[in-house]
This record gives structure tokens, sequence and C-alpha cells, in this order.
């Protein structure tokens, strides 16, 4: 089974939850998955997607990253964590 602790996630692989965090945030739907190439020069760092598949975090294909449950965890605690950040300065 692969390391799924996220205490020792690269920003690279931090890059691609906040991604899916700020989708989260504006749109006010969950966020499964997000787009890894969006072809027009935009994409997810390489080696952050190859680190959060190899943590069973994500799965992905050319053009998508999927989050595993526990990716989909990550997302959700990244926004959280940053309501309560904001909440503190507030």
């Amino acid at each position: 089974m692969a390391d799924t602790g996220t205490a020792t996630l690269s920003d690279k692989a931090l890059s691609i939850f906040a991604f899916a965090a700020f989708h989260q945030l504006e749109s006010g739907q969950p966020v499964a998955k997000v787009v890894r190439r969006d072809g027009k020069g935009h994409q997810a760092d390489p080696a952050g997607v190859e680190e959060i598949v190899g943590r069973d975090l994500a799965t992905a294909t050319d053009d998508e990253i999927s989050f595993t449950e526990a990716g989909v965890s990550l997302v959700n605690a990244a926004v959280e964590g940053l309501r309560q950040a904001l909440a503190k300065g507030a």
C-alpha cells in the first residue's frame, strides 16, 4: 500500500489540492476531480501528480486528476483549513 501520509506533501502536490479547493469554493459544489491540462498552457505539475498518485490520493490520466476518497477528504480539509485560517485573522 502506498504512503498516504500528508504531513510531508510537497508544495507541488499541495498546489493540486489548492487548485481543487479553489474550484470547490468557487462553485459551491464538492470537487472530486480536476483538469490536469487545460489546453491553454496551464497544467498540474507532473511531479505533484506523480506524488499524489503514488500516495493513493488520486488517479490520473493525461487530461484529468480524479481524487480517491482520501484525496477528496484532503480537498475538504484544505477548504476548511483556509476558512479557519482566515477566521482567525478577522
